[in-house]
């Protein structure tokens, strides 16, 4: 972990310690966003890490943000975070420039689902987009859409939009955007061939698995720490073997999950992380699964009642496992890249030792 990464990890410990809790956390599930958390990670540069600064400095890497990412996790934090790094760094990297509060994005994988249209000098964008995080809440919308047969990427205020607004399990805005002619703040030159049309999707899913991640660390750490107070026939219930077990198979999990994550974000870094990406989420989405069940098994009752912690990480896992690819949508992607590449490659993308 070099320097850089030690002060993220840090700083947002920190911040996420201080801002999050569970009264904040109530609060915003009833509607209230944290507008303290918000500005407090937008002072210490948390929601636009990977973006270019505007004297020449490059941002900081994505093993770097990973420790933002994770820590958003861990700590449920509830605001649109790695939705405005994404969006943020897509829009530097599109050319166009980055507006300041919180930024959604949409998933535009259907050539039929949003389109911009030029009506002089002047760019609208028409379209549905369901289930978009942080919808209501976000100021601004990145999209990558078709426009006259090429691809663009544009920036619109979420103002100008009609929101029919929804919630997932985890009381998450995932609202439904309508655009009909809504104007574009800012729109991109036709984009080059490898900002392809689900690069939304791609980076999304590196970036869930790594929330994934770190929810599911939480999930086992507060299992363990519920295990060792919670005493049955005289003892702490973590001296049983049959919890011992469980919570040990689960901590395999979460390694694996992070050693996974991690793999993507320093491919990010070097090359095209599609591979490594899809491997990740495919680990990440089987632990979600695998750290819900298990935590909820050593709590028992009490694990479901929303005066505990634990459900803000569980419900959060059971949805984010599912955005941005499913475990068998990654699956089928592995699966075409391996018969596309031929048997003769299947060893080495197997085997394959990081530089």
């Amino acid at each position: 972990m070099n320097e850089l990464t030690e002060i993220l990890k840090k700083t947002v410990d920190r911040l996420l310690n201080d801002y999050v809790t569970r009264e904040s956390l109530e609060a915003a599930e009833d509607g209230m966003f944290p507008h303290k958390l918000w500005d407090a990670l937008e002072k210490n540069g948390l929601t636009q890490p990977l973006a270019t600064e505007q004297d020449g400095r490059v941002g900081a890497h994505f093993t770097d943000t990973y420790e933002i990412i994770y820590g958003a996790g861990y700590h449920s934090a509830p605001v649109p975070l790695i939705e405005t790094i994404l969006a943020s760094w897509l829009a530097n990297k599109t050319g166009i420039s980055i507006p300041k509060g919180p930024i959604t994005l949409l998933e535009n994988r259907s050539s039929s689902a949003l389109k911009f249209k030029q009506t002089g000098s002047n760019w609208s964008l028409s379209g549905n987009a369901a289930h978009t995080p942080w919808g209501s809440e976000a100021k601004h919308v990145f999209v990558i859409a078709d426009a006259g047969g090429a691809l663009r990427s544009g920036i619109l205020q979420t103002s100008k939009t009609t929101i029919i607004p929804d919630l997932n399990m985890a009381k998450e805005p995932r609202d439904m955007l309508i655009f009909k002619k809504t104007p574009v703040c800012e729109i991109s030159e036709p984009l080059s061939y490898e900002i392809t049309r689900d690069i939304v999707t791609l980076y999304g899913a590196m970036f869930r698995s790594a929330q994934i991640a770190g929810a599911s660390q939480r999930a086992l750490d507060l299992a363990i720490e519920y295990a060792r107070e919670r005493k049955a026939f005289g003892r702490p219930i973590a001296k049983f073997q049959a919890i011992q077990h469980q919570l040990a198979n689960l901590a395999a999990h979460v390694a694996q999950a992070t050693i996974a994550t991690e793999a993507a974000f320093r491919a990010a870094d070097q090359k095209d992380p599609r591979f490594e990406i899809s491997i990740a989420k495919i680990v990440a989405g089987q632990t979600a699964s695998l750290a819900a069940e298990t935590a909820h098994q050593v709590f028992a009752a009490i694990g479901f009642t929303h005066d505990h912690l634990l459900n803000f990480s569980t419900r959060r896992l059971w949805c984010w496992r599912a955005e941005y690819g499913s475990d068998s949508h990654w699956a089928e992607e592995i699966g075409r890249r391996a018969t596309g590449r031929g048997p003769d490659m299947l060893w080495n993308d197997l085997t394959e030792v990081e530089s």
